[in-house]
């Protein structure tokens, strides 16, 4: 079995339950499965890892992503030697192949019960909703909204919610209150993360539109959790939606 490092959270959760044992070491951000082994060794942030100590856990494959980490630290760790496979999730087809390839390179022996399951809950007929358009925010103080090609946004899209922001220049397009106010939108999309938007912390910024809270890990990991995402997703909508 290959001795694993993930700098990725929703990839380590996908492994730690398909390959257990692989992973020798994880980001601080890694939080699922909650119990990840005595032996699994902390080695920082997605955005700062330590390289020395990833180094030092001698991996034979080092799982990351190009949106959630940095190429520096990537190109730090193949100059040293590291076996770096790099990811690419914008749509779900994408999260499956990727997960597929991950996994195969992590020792998987063959497809997990989990990523079957996920590919039946999105090839379901959508919910009979109607088309909503939606802004997105994921970051607040400066607001950050979802822009062009995101996983989450293609996500949304199959479940009947149009990103206002969706043919934006940029993926993540810093944006002021005046104008996400402005754009439209019929609804706002909070997810859980990577900011932490609650009942208490958001919806107040867009008086007189409905808002739905979301989960998320359902929203923006790629992993066990794909299988439950859509009926999770479809019922947050819903409710914002009546």
């Amino acid at each position: 079995m290959p001795r694993v490092v993930s700098l990725v959270p929703s990839l380590t959760e996908a492994i730690a339950v398909t390959v257990p044992g692989a992973l020798v070491g994880v980001t601080d951000w890694c939080s699922r499965p909650a119990d990840l082994g005595p032996g699994v060794v902390r080695v920082g942030g997605t955005k700062n890892p330590d390289v020395p100590a990833v180094l030092a856990l001698r991996p034979d494959l080092v799982v990351a992503n190009e949106e959630e980490n940095r190429g520096p630290d990537l190109a730090a760790l193949r100059r040293a030697g590291a076996d770096v496979l790099v990811t690419e999730v914008r749509t779900l087809e994408q999260a499956f192949r990727e997960l597929d390839r991950v996994l195969r390179a992590c020792g998987a022996s063959g497809r997990p019960r989990w990523l079957t399951a996920a590919g039946a809950a999105w090839s379901a007929p959508a919910p009979d909703m109607p088309l909503t358009r939606a802004v997105v925010p994921v970051w607040r103080r400066p607001w950050m909204v979802l822009g062009r090609d995101t996983f989450a946004g293609d996500l949304l899209r199959r479940l009947g919610v149009e990103n206002v922001y969706a043919a934006h220049e940029e993926r993540y397009p810093r944006l002021g209150i005046d104008e996400l106010r402005a754009c439209g939108a019929q609804l706002v999309v909070l997810p859980g993360e990577p900011y932490r938007f609650t009942a208490d912390d958001g919806p107040e910024a867009f008086p007189g539109l409905p808002a739905a809270l979301v989960d998320g890990r359902m929203l923006t990991w790629y992993g066990p959790s794909l299988a439950e995402a859509p009926a999770v997703l479809s019922a947050a909508l819903r409710a914002a939606r009546r």
